[in-house]
């Protein structure tokens, strides 16, 4: 890897959570210095390595400024991550929501501008709504149905913004449903998969919502890790769907689930949630082109979360 990696420094915001862990691990695979600023109110400090000659792990909030400024010293490149990721507290709670994933959104954002790091963040695939023509292409609409989707949509017009008026380097990524280890199936707001292989472990059915024909596009985390690391590396500018591209609906997910594990518990049909996005399904042709190809197929990824 070259000693002239270790020059670059990764401020990893939200760097102990999901994603961002498993970024790290590959950023610090890389010969990278990364730093992490979490405050913990997801992310796990078991996430990340116990220690690391060259991880820094800052216990802090994004939204405290003088924390920002400290943390930001010598950094070339900055991951953001961190939100308030539920679509449900955002339409509960939609002014905490905001103060997370706008305010705080643009604390770090400026501090990237201030010290000309190439700023990389984690939009959503909730900016598109409902479309009636899929897959969704980085040019359709935004068509936002939550505070969520909304505060995600502003995000990339700030950066673009930022772009444009001080010629930050930015991309926005539009995650679809990721999966994997570490995700927590306790969380209200957490991926299907994981409380799938969840209900699974505990013996229990599977919950299906509605008709089960709604369908996703599921990534799993190691593929999006891999693509959060070619766009720090990388100078592509505006925005790209992180996705497999491939449709699985919900009830598809179910039979490939119990047919891996051998469950025979069956299904728990339950109503549906208002606000839920019917179909989704991205064209990754973007993503294969400027990031990287997602490596890992839906059964191989629930294959190892069953531990099978």
């Amino acid at each position: 890897m070259g000693h002239h990696q270790n020059t670059k420094l990764v401020l990893v915001v939200g760097g102990a959570g999901f994603i961002g862990s498993h970024t790290v691990d590959l950023l610090l695979s890389e010969g990278y210095r990364v730093r992490v600023l979490d405050n913990f109110s997801t992310g796990k400090r078991h996430n990340l390595p116990e220690t690391h000659e060259r991880l820094e792990i800052l216990a802090g909030d994004m939204s405290d400024q003088a924390i920002l400024r400290r943390i930001c010293v010598d950094i070339t490149h900055v991951l953001h991550l961190a939100a308030q990721v539920s679509v449900v507290d955002s339409l509960e709670n939609p002014v905490f929501s905001c103060q997370q994933n706008i305010l705080s959104f643009v604390a770090v954002l400026d501090a990237a501008r201030m010290h000309n790091a190439r700023f990389v963040y984690a939009s959503s695939a909730a900016i598109y709504g409902n479309q009636n023509t899929l897959p969704l292409q980085e040019e359709d609409p935004a068509l936002p149905i939550s505070p969520y989707g909304l505060e995600k949509y502003s995000n990339e017009l700030y950066a673009d913004l930022y772009g444009r008026i001080y010629g930050l380097s930015h991309l926005g990524l539009r995650y679809f449903n990721v999966y994997g280890p570490r995700q927590d199936p306790k969380s209200p707001y957490s991926g299907v998969i994981s409380r799938f292989v969840d209900q699974v472990a505990a013996g229990k059915p599977l919950t299906v919502r509605g008709d089960g024909k709604q369908f996703r596009d599921f990534i799993h985390v190691r593929d999006v890790a891999r693509a959060n690391v070619a766009a720090l590396r990388g100078n592509t500018l505006g925005v790209l769907n992180v996705a497999r591209g491939e449709a699985t609906s919900i009830i598809e997910l179910a039979k490939l689930i119990e047919k891996i594990s051998g469950s025979v518990s069956g299904v728990h049909w339950v109503p549906d949630i208002p606000g839920d996005i019917k179909r989704s399904l991205a064209d990754s042709t973007r993503m294969r082109q400027f990031l990287c190809s997602p490596q890992w197929p839906l059964a191989e990824g629930i294959r190892e979360l069953l531990g099978q």
